[in-house]
């Protein structure tokens, strides 16, 4: 089962190639809530609702009616987050930005963490990961929108992730909707700099979607990543995640996560992206303004697709009261 969420309002649910409205719901959210409060999942609350009409999904997507598969309505209240270091192509490209003569790099050292204790047993705790914050719901980007790099950016270069979406419930626990893709957009030239940098280096936009696959994670999800110059590609690359490509469990970042009561406030919505190992900035390309990202994977139904747009300056001042 597939969700996706129109921008003015109302979710489509899709079950093989047929997708329909989803009678009563405005959003995604406003259902997952409904789903929470009738301990319900969201298969049979859907179920109950009955069968909305059927919509042309290819038509909305290139018309970009479609929204993030799941918004918060008060952006504030949306939380994108993420980790690193997490899947086993992941570090030597990490490793090449910020290796030192001395010896192993501190991206490598954690990696190897990651590799001997991301995958716990039963009971345990796993080792943390790397984690970073990219930013409120402000910063989650429909498909079709322009990934914006800012004024200031020295480079502006796609991550084809996976992101997990995930609403906190009334007693504090979060509860996972499902899974879609996302460009985890990020500056890697900022991030060579210093590894320092790498918290500076995530604060630009994300987009996730068009649809959101509700169930479990695939454990062998295989994905292509491309860049579009033009109408034609420009660079292409395939990238792997889902656990057996992983030196985490989802349930292990997830804890690492979410053991933090300030991500358990009731009503939140945490979007939550699990890492990469591929990178065209690893392969020496550099992206140019009207680039387009595409990020697939068939386990995910629909591509995800965004233009690279560069601002322009926005001169400020800071006041003083």
């Amino acid at each position: 089962m597939y969700l996706s969420q129109l921008k003015a309002g109302g979710v489509i649910c899709r079950q093989g190639e047929t997708a329909r409205i989803v009678p009563g719901f405005s959003s995604t959210y406003d259902l997952a809530k409904a789903a929470i409060a009738a301990n319900a999942s969201i298969a049979d609350l859907i179920g109950k609702q009955g069968a909305g009409e059927t919509v042309d999904l290819l038509a909305l997507v290139a018309g970009d009616k479609l929204d993030c598969p799941v918004r918060h309505p008060d952006a504030a209240h949306m939380f994108l987050t993420g980790t690193g270091l997490t899947h086993t192509g992941s570090a030597s490209a990490r490793d090449s930005m910020h290796a030192d003569t001395a010896g192993m790099s501190d991206s490598m050292k954690m990696f190897r963490m990651g590799l001997e204790g991301g995958k716990p047993k039963a009971g345990e705790t796993g080792v943390q990961p790397e984690w970073f914050y990219k930013g409120t719901g402000v910063n989650a980007i429909a498909p079709g929108e322009g990934l914006e790099s800012p004024s200031f950016a020295l480079d502006g270069g796609e991550e084809p992730e996976i992101a997990g979406f995930y609403v906190i419930d009334n007693d504090g626990t979060p509860v996972r909707l499902g899974f879609s893709l996302a460009n985890e957009f990020s500056d890697h030239v900022t991030e060579k700099i210093n590894y320092l940098y790498l918290a500076h280096s995530k604060l630009r936009p994300a987009s996730f979607g068009p649809e959101l696959l509700v169930g479990d994670l695939p454990a062998d999800i295989v994905g292509t990543s491309k860049i579009l110059r033009g109408g034609q590609t420009v660079w292409e690359k395939p990238f792997l995640s889902g656990e057996d490509n992983m030196s985490h469990t989802i349930a292990n970042l997830e804890y690492h996560h979410f053991k933090y009561g300030l991500f358990c406030q009731p009503g939140d919505l945490h979007v939550h992206m699990f890492g990469t190992a591929t990178l065209s900035f690893a392969d020496g390309f550099k992206t140019e303004a009207g680039d387009v990202f595409e990020v697939s994977a068939p386990a995910f139904g629909l591509a995800l697709r965004n233009p690279l747009v560069l601002a322009a300056e926005t001169p400020f001042t800071v006041k003083t009261l």
